[in-house]
C-alpha cells in the first residue's frame, strides 16, 4: 500500500496533508495564547491591513498572494468572527476591508507568533536537503509558466475524446492496486 502514498500522481493529497499538519500545530499555538477559533490563514490578512490600512479585497488577495476567491472566504470568515469589518468603496463593486478593534489589538501577539513561526519553519528548513519555501516558489513560478491542465492535456491529449467515467458506482472490477 506504501506505493499508493508516494510519487507525484499524490502531489495534491500530499501538499494538503502537509498544509493540514503545519495549520493544526500553528492553530494550537494560538489556543495557546488564548485565541481560540483564530484561523493560521487570520494572520497574513491582520498583517497585510495592519501594514497598508483599510484594502479592497482585490488589493487585498494581490498583497497576500492569494485569489480573490480566497481572500473573499477569508474575510467573509474574519466577519463572522469579528475580526474585520466591510464597507462598500467609491465604486460599488469594490468591498474595502479593516480590521476591528478587537484583531487591531491582536496585531501585537500575532507579529510576535509570526517571528516565532518563521524561525521554526527556518529550523525546519535546516533539516531539509532543500529548503521548501523555495520550491514552493519555484512550483509557483513553473505553474505560472504553464498551468497543471495544460501539462495534463500534454500528457494525455486523448484523455476527454469519447471517454466516460465508469457509472456513479466508481471504479468497477476488483481491488486494483491495493493487494
Amino acid at each position: 500500500m506504501d506505493h499508493l502514498m508516494s510519487g507525484p500522481g499524490i502531489l495534491g493529497t500530499r501538499l494538503r496533508h502537509l498544509l493540514d499538519l503545519l495549520d493544526a500545530d500553528i492553530a494550537a499555538v494560538y489556543a495557546d495564547l488564548g485565541l481560540e477559533g483564530f484561523r493560521p490563514r487570520f494572520t497574513v490578512v491582520v498583517r497585510a491591513l495592519a501594514a497598508c490600512g483599510p484594502s479592497s479585497i482585490r488589493d487585498l488577495a494581490r498583497a497576500i498572494g492569494v485569489t480573490h476567491s480566497a481572500a473573499s472566504q477569508t474575510v467573509a470568515q474574519m466577519g463572522r468572527a469579528g475580526l474585520v469589518a466591510v464597507a462598500p468603496g467609491e465604486d460599488a463593486r469594490r468591498r474595502i476591508v479593516r480590521l476591528t478593534p478587537e484583531a487591531e489589538a491582536l496585531v501585537p501577539v500575532l507579529e510576535a507568533e509570526w517571528a516565532a513561526t518563521a524561525a521554526a519553519a527556518a529550523e525546519l528548513e535546516a533539516e531539509l536537503s532543500f529548503p521548501l519555501s523555495r520550491l514552493v516558489d519555484e512550483v509557483l513560478d513553473a505553474l505560472a509558466r504553464r498551468p497543471m491542465r495544460e501539462r495534463i492535456t500534454a500528457a494525455a491529449p486523448d484523455l476527454g475524446a469519447g471517454t466516460r467515467p465508469p457509472g456513479r458506482g466508481g471504479r468497477q472490477g476488483g481491488k486494483g492496486n491495493c493487494s
